[in-house]
Protein backbone atom coordinates (compact mmCIF):
# COMPACT_ATOMS: atom_id res chain seq x y z
CA UNK A 1 0.00 0.00 0.00
CA UNK A 2 1.04 3.62 -0.14
CA UNK A 3 0.71 4.84 3.22
CA UNK A 4 1.09 8.42 4.27
CA UNK A 5 2.31 9.89 8.04
CA UNK A 6 1.29 12.43 9.50
CA UNK A 7 3.72 13.02 12.73
CA UNK A 8 7.44 12.23 12.47
CA UNK A 9 8.48 11.46 16.19
CA UNK A 10 8.45 8.35 18.12
CA UNK A 11 5.72 6.49 17.25
CA UNK A 12 5.49 7.86 13.21
CA UNK A 13 8.81 7.36 12.49
CA UNK A 14 8.80 3.93 14.35
CA UNK A 15 5.48 2.75 12.04
CA UNK A 16 7.22 4.48 8.91
CA UNK A 17 10.19 2.06 9.36
CA UNK A 18 7.87 -0.75 10.08
CA UNK A 19 5.65 -0.23 7.53
CA UNK A 20 8.73 0.23 4.99
CA UNK A 21 10.06 -2.78 5.69
CA UNK A 22 7.04 -4.97 5.24
CA UNK A 23 7.33 -3.50 1.81
CA UNK A 24 4.94 -0.71 1.48
CA UNK A 25 5.49 2.65 0.31
CA UNK A 26 5.35 5.52 2.98
CA UNK A 27 5.47 9.48 2.39
CA UNK A 28 6.34 10.98 5.84
CA UNK A 29 5.48 14.28 7.06
CA UNK A 30 6.43 16.53 9.98
CA UNK A 31 5.33 20.13 11.12
CA UNK A 32 8.90 21.83 10.15
CA UNK A 33 8.88 20.57 6.50
CA UNK A 34 10.53 17.94 4.52
CA UNK A 35 13.95 19.26 4.77
CA UNK A 36 14.14 18.67 8.21
CA UNK A 37 13.51 14.69 7.57
CA UNK A 38 16.05 14.03 5.11
CA UNK A 39 18.35 12.33 8.15
CA UNK A 40 15.54 10.35 9.57
CA UNK A 41 14.21 9.76 5.71
CA UNK A 42 17.76 8.20 4.57
CA UNK A 43 18.35 6.08 7.31
CA UNK A 44 14.40 4.20 6.46
CA UNK A 45 15.60 3.41 2.88
CA UNK A 46 14.07 3.67 -0.73
CA UNK A 47 10.46 3.28 0.32
CA UNK A 48 10.09 5.98 2.53
CA UNK A 49 9.94 9.78 1.34
CA UNK A 50 9.74 13.10 3.05
CA UNK A 51 6.55 15.02 2.25
CA UNK A 52 4.84 17.79 3.33
CA UNK A 53 1.21 16.47 5.67
CA UNK A 54 -1.24 17.79 2.31
CA UNK A 55 0.95 15.51 0.38
CA UNK A 56 1.81 12.91 2.70
CA UNK A 57 -2.48 12.25 3.05
CA UNK A 58 -2.92 12.75 -0.86
CA UNK A 59 -0.12 9.97 -1.34
CA UNK A 60 -1.63 7.33 1.18
CA UNK A 61 -4.48 4.92 0.66
CA UNK A 62 -4.27 4.44 4.19
CA UNK A 63 -3.03 7.56 6.59
CA UNK A 64 -1.30 7.42 10.06
CA UNK A 65 -1.88 10.14 12.38
CA UNK A 66 0.86 10.37 15.09
CA UNK A 67 0.67 14.47 16.36
CA UNK A 68 -0.12 15.65 19.32
CA UNK A 69 -4.37 15.14 19.74
CA UNK A 70 -4.26 18.49 20.92
CA UNK A 71 -3.46 19.60 17.09
CA UNK A 72 -5.43 18.07 15.54
CA UNK A 73 -7.16 21.29 14.06
CA UNK A 74 -3.93 21.81 12.26
CA UNK A 75 -4.21 18.52 9.97
CA UNK A 76 -4.38 19.09 6.23
CA UNK A 77 -8.20 19.69 4.76
CA UNK A 78 -10.86 17.63 6.11
CA UNK A 79 -11.36 16.96 2.08
CA UNK A 80 -8.46 15.39 1.28
CA UNK A 81 -9.09 12.86 3.94
CA UNK A 82 -12.55 11.87 2.20
CA UNK A 83 -12.39 7.87 1.31
CA UNK A 84 -9.19 7.05 2.28
CA UNK A 85 -8.53 4.82 5.60
CA UNK A 86 -7.24 7.03 8.55
CA UNK A 87 -5.33 5.36 11.57
CA UNK A 88 -5.68 7.78 14.41
CA UNK A 89 -2.68 6.70 17.38
CA UNK A 90 -3.64 10.37 19.14
CA UNK A 91 -4.30 10.26 22.89
CA UNK A 92 -6.34 13.47 23.77
CA UNK A 93 -3.29 14.52 26.20
CA UNK A 94 -3.72 18.46 26.91
CA UNK A 95 -0.23 20.33 27.36
CA UNK A 96 0.23 19.76 30.67
CA UNK A 97 0.23 15.51 29.70
CA UNK A 98 -3.48 15.40 31.47
CA UNK A 99 -5.96 13.52 29.94
CA UNK A 100 -8.71 15.81 28.99
CA UNK A 101 -12.15 15.51 29.71
CA UNK A 102 -14.73 14.82 26.17
CA UNK A 103 -17.51 14.11 28.57
CA UNK A 104 -19.79 11.40 26.06
CA UNK A 105 -17.86 11.26 23.47
CA UNK A 106 -14.35 9.71 22.57
CA UNK A 107 -10.83 11.45 20.69
CA UNK A 108 -11.51 9.48 17.51
CA UNK A 109 -15.21 10.65 17.13
CA UNK A 110 -14.33 14.09 17.48
CA UNK A 111 -11.31 13.22 14.88
CA UNK A 112 -14.55 11.54 12.97
CA UNK A 113 -16.01 14.78 13.46
CA UNK A 114 -13.24 17.05 11.89
CA UNK A 115 -12.57 14.61 9.01
CA UNK A 116 -15.63 13.59 7.33
CA UNK A 117 -15.92 11.37 4.93
CA UNK A 118 -12.62 9.13 6.10
CA UNK A 119 -12.81 5.58 7.45
CA UNK A 120 -11.72 6.28 10.85
CA UNK A 121 -9.78 3.37 12.68
CA UNK A 122 -8.47 3.43 16.38
CA UNK A 123 -4.69 2.02 16.58
CA UNK A 124 -1.32 1.97 17.45
CA UNK A 125 -2.52 4.84 20.54
CA UNK A 126 -1.86 2.18 23.36
CA UNK A 127 1.19 1.13 22.47
CA UNK A 128 4.82 2.55 23.18
CA UNK A 129 7.11 3.24 20.44
CA UNK A 130 9.65 1.38 22.11
CA UNK A 131 7.43 -2.03 22.31
CA UNK A 132 6.83 -1.39 18.52
CA UNK A 133 9.79 -1.05 17.28
CA UNK A 134 11.41 -4.19 19.49
CA UNK A 135 8.29 -6.24 20.11
CA UNK A 136 7.14 -7.74 16.46
CA UNK A 137 6.97 -11.59 16.57
CA UNK A 138 7.10 -14.11 14.22
CA UNK A 139 5.48 -16.69 16.59
CA UNK A 140 1.69 -16.73 16.37
CA UNK A 141 1.51 -17.44 20.53
CA UNK A 142 4.17 -14.79 21.32
CA UNK A 143 2.88 -11.67 19.03
CA UNK A 144 1.88 -9.05 21.04
CA UNK A 145 -1.48 -6.91 20.80
CA UNK A 146 -2.10 -3.86 18.59
CA UNK A 147 -5.61 -2.78 19.60
CA UNK A 148 -7.99 -1.41 16.86
CA UNK A 149 -11.88 0.25 17.18
CA UNK A 150 -13.55 1.37 13.99
CA UNK A 151 -17.24 1.33 12.64
CA UNK A 152 -16.29 0.54 8.81
CA UNK A 153 -15.68 -2.90 8.83
CA UNK A 154 -13.71 -3.52 6.05
CA UNK A 155 -11.62 -0.31 6.98
CA UNK A 156 -10.59 -1.92 10.18
CA UNK A 157 -9.88 -5.63 8.35
CA UNK A 158 -7.36 -3.04 5.90
CA UNK A 159 -5.62 -2.08 9.03
CA UNK A 160 -5.26 -5.40 10.86
CA UNK A 161 -3.97 -6.92 8.13
CA UNK A 162 -1.36 -4.38 8.14
CA UNK A 163 -0.45 -4.62 12.25
CA UNK A 164 -0.14 -8.50 11.08
CA UNK A 165 2.43 -7.65 8.46
CA UNK A 166 4.44 -5.85 11.10
CA UNK A 167 4.64 -8.66 13.38
CA UNK A 168 2.09 -7.95 15.76
CA UNK A 169 -1.64 -9.42 16.44
CA UNK A 170 -4.73 -7.22 15.64
CA UNK A 171 -6.81 -7.20 18.66
CA UNK A 172 -10.64 -5.73 18.19
CA UNK A 173 -12.23 -3.81 20.66
CA UNK A 174 -15.22 -3.02 19.00
CA UNK A 175 -16.78 0.59 17.84
CA UNK A 176 -15.25 3.75 17.84
CA UNK A 177 -17.13 4.59 20.96
CA UNK A 178 -17.24 1.21 22.66
CA UNK A 179 -13.82 0.56 21.17
CA UNK A 180 -12.12 3.91 21.43
CA UNK A 181 -13.47 3.92 25.37
CA UNK A 182 -11.53 0.44 25.74
CA UNK A 183 -8.63 1.87 24.07
CA UNK A 184 -8.28 5.38 25.97
CA UNK A 185 -5.87 6.26 28.55
CA UNK A 186 -6.11 4.97 31.93
CA UNK A 187 -7.95 1.77 30.43
CA UNK A 188 -6.37 -1.29 31.26
CA UNK A 189 -5.68 -2.21 27.86
CA UNK A 190 -3.68 0.87 27.67
CA UNK A 191 0.48 1.24 27.79
CA UNK A 192 0.62 -2.53 28.98
CA UNK A 193 2.22 -4.48 26.55
CA UNK A 194 0.02 -7.78 26.30
CA UNK A 195 -0.46 -10.85 23.75
CA UNK A 196 -3.58 -11.22 22.02
CA UNK A 197 -4.68 -13.87 24.17
CA UNK A 198 -4.10 -11.90 27.92
CA UNK A 199 -5.71 -8.99 25.85
CA UNK A 200 -8.71 -11.12 25.09
CA UNK A 201 -9.15 -12.20 28.86
CA UNK A 202 -9.40 -8.19 29.79
CA UNK A 203 -11.87 -7.75 26.99
CA UNK A 204 -14.43 -10.30 27.65
CA UNK A 205 -14.05 -9.87 31.78
CA UNK A 206 -14.64 -6.34 30.64
CA UNK A 207 -17.58 -7.15 28.28
CA UNK A 208 -19.23 -9.14 30.86
CA UNK A 209 -18.71 -6.24 33.55
CA UNK A 210 -20.36 -3.77 30.95
CA UNK A 211 -23.56 -6.29 30.26
CA UNK A 212 -23.93 -6.14 34.64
Amino acid sequence: MRIGIVGAGHIGGTAAKLFARAGHRVALANSRGPTSLAPLVASLGPNVQAASPADAVTFGEAVLLAIPWRNKEQLPPSELFAGKIVIDAMNPYSALGRVMDLGESTSSEEVAKRLRGARLVKAFNTIGWKTLENGGQSSEEDQLAIFVAADDAAAKETVAALIREIGFAPVDTGSLREGGRRQQPGSRLYGRPMTSRQAEDILGKSSAKDKR
